[in-house]
C-alpha cells in the first residue's frame, strides 16, 4: 500500500480512467491520500468522474515517474464519512477553497480489490494486491 501511495505522491499527477456506457473518459489527478489502512482519491460529487465512478466503480489509475511508470486497477468506492473527506482534505489543503467535509460536493473514494504493477525497462516489475 505504501509504495503504491509513495510512488502516485512522487509523480505528482496521475491518470484516471473510468468508463461512461462504451466510452472511456480519461483526465489527471493529484489527490491520494491513505485512511484508515485504505487509499483513497478526492473529486467533487457532482462531477461527471464522480458520477461515472458511482455507476461503475472499475478504474485505472496510470503515471509516470523517473523512468518508472504504475498501473493501478481498482473499484472506487464512495466513502461518505466526513472523517475521510477532512483527512483528504488536511493532505491536500489547496483544495479547502472548494472542498469542505460535509458540504455535499465533497466526494471520497476508496480504492479496493485492486492490483497495481510499478514497471520499466529496465528491471522485473513489481506487483502488489490490496
Amino acid at each position: 500500500m505504501n509504495e503504491i501511495y509513495d510512488f502516485l505522491k512522487a509523480a505528482g499527477a496521475y491518470y484516471l480512467a473510468t468508463v461512461e456506457g462504451d466510452q472511456p473518459h480519461v483526465r489527471p489527478f493529484g489527490t491520494i491520500d491513505i485512511f484508515e489502512g485504505k487509499l483513497y482519491i478526492q473529486t467533487g460529487l457532482k462531477k461527471d468522474v464522480a458520477q461515472q465512478m458511482l455507476k461503475n466503480p472499475k478504474v485505472e489509475l496510470c503515471a509516470f515517474h523517473e523512468g518508472k511508470w504504475i498501473r493501478v486497477t481498482a473499484e472506487a468506492v464512495y466513502d461518505p464519512n466526513t472523517a475521510a473527506e477532512a483527512h483528504m482534505l488536511d493532505a491536500h489543503p489547496e483544495l479547502k477553497a472548494m472542498y469542505q467535509p460535509g458540504d455535499g460536493n465533497t466526494a471520497v473514494f476508496a480504492l479496493c480489490r485492486g492490483t497495481a504493477t510499478i514497471a520499466s525497462f529496465t528491471s522485473a516489475p513489481e506487483t502488489y494486491t490490496f
